[in-house]
Parts: C-alpha cells; structure tokens; sequence
C-alpha cells in the first residue's frame, strides 16, 4: 500500500507538528507533501525523520520562505495542485487547506483535523476587525473565497479525526450541514 501524508505547511516544530512526527513512526515509508517546507535540518530530523516533502508551487514564488501566509488566496490551488493519485492511502493533518487535497474514488482520506480554518470561520471577526480599508475589504474577500472553497472539499474527506470532542464539535458546526458523510473520532474514542 502506498500512503502519503499531507500536511498545511512545514516552517517550526511546534504542536502539529508532534502529530505529524506521530503518523510518520507509524507510517515510516509514506511520502510527505506540504505547500512548503522550510524546516531547518534539526527540525526535519526531529518531525521528518529527516524526510523532505514534496511541496507546491508556492515553495518557488518570491520572498515565500518568510512571507508564505501572503499567498493564502493560492492555497486551494496550491494544494489542488499536489499530485497524490499513485496513492491508496491519503492522510492529512490539517489545521487549515491540506484537507482540500484531490482524491479519486479509490483512494482512502482520512483527516487528522485540529480544527476547520479558524481564520475563516470562527475567528473571522478578530482576525478582521483591526484591518484598514482597502486591506479589510481584500482579506475579507480572501476568507470568503477560503471558506467556501473549504466547504466543498469536505466530500474529499472519508473520515475525520478529531483530538478532542470540542474539535469535533466545531467540525460538525462547520461542516455538518453540508452533507458530512465522514465519521468523527476523538482520539480517546480510538484507543
């Protein structure tokens, strides 16, 4: 079986990035893809066991490395991008567009969710609410365009997993009305 895991993006070994280290001990010959990786070499050695992703276009655009987040509004198409159809097993861990990865029907997704894009949904007042105009009216037009793009890949999702049940709430709020086929796990209940 070949699995990839997909992963947001790869700059600093912090919480996330624990669950990542985690599925690649379990999973050691899967491939990784992020939109970017960044890490320096301790860190890869210590989250990628020295691997090295397989990144999108956005890796390559101008002054990425210290300003990626400037091209949120290429995410979608960024990680549309990422080609996983030699795969049989996709596992993302997610915290904002890995998710949206494309899938075929014969291949198994199954989300680590640690929470649908918080910055679309349900921080979007506070990460809005300071902005100036114009910035204010193109950052809000960006997130309008992030979440809808987000509500329809959730059919790219087999299962989700979710670490707790409060995390599990907020993705059923946010995308239990549109048809979530997927179970939802916390990680107590998998044990």
């Amino acid at each position: 079986m070949k699995i990839a895991i997909i992963y947001d993006w790869l700059v600093t070994n912090a919480g996330a990035e624990k669950v990542l280290k985690a599925i690649l001990d379990i999973y050691p010959n899967a491939d990784v893809f992020s939109l970017v990786d960044f890490l320096d070499e301790k860190e890869r050695y210590i989250v990628l066991n020295g691997k090295y992703a397989k990144t999108s276009f956005i890796q390559k655009l101008p002054f990425a490395k210290r300003h990626f987040r400037n091209y949120l509004p290429l995410f979608p198409k960024a990680i549309e991008s990422l080609d996983l159809s030699e795969y049989n097993l996709i596992i993302s861990s997610s915290w904002a567009v890995a998710k949206g990865i494309k899938k075929d029907k014969n291949q198994l997704h199954i989300c680590y969710c640690h929470t649908p894009i918080r910055y679309a949904w349900d921080l979007y007042d506070e990460y809005t609410a300071n902005l100036s105009q114009p910035k204010k009216f193109l950052v809000q037009q960006t997130l309008k365009y992030i979440s809808q793009w987000d509500l329809s890949t959730v059919d790219r999702v087999d299962y989700f997993i979710a670490n707790s049940k409060f995390v599990r709430q907020r993705i059923q709020k946010t995308y239990g009305k549109t048809g979530v086929k997927a179970l939802l796990l916390t990680k107590n209940e998998l044990q």
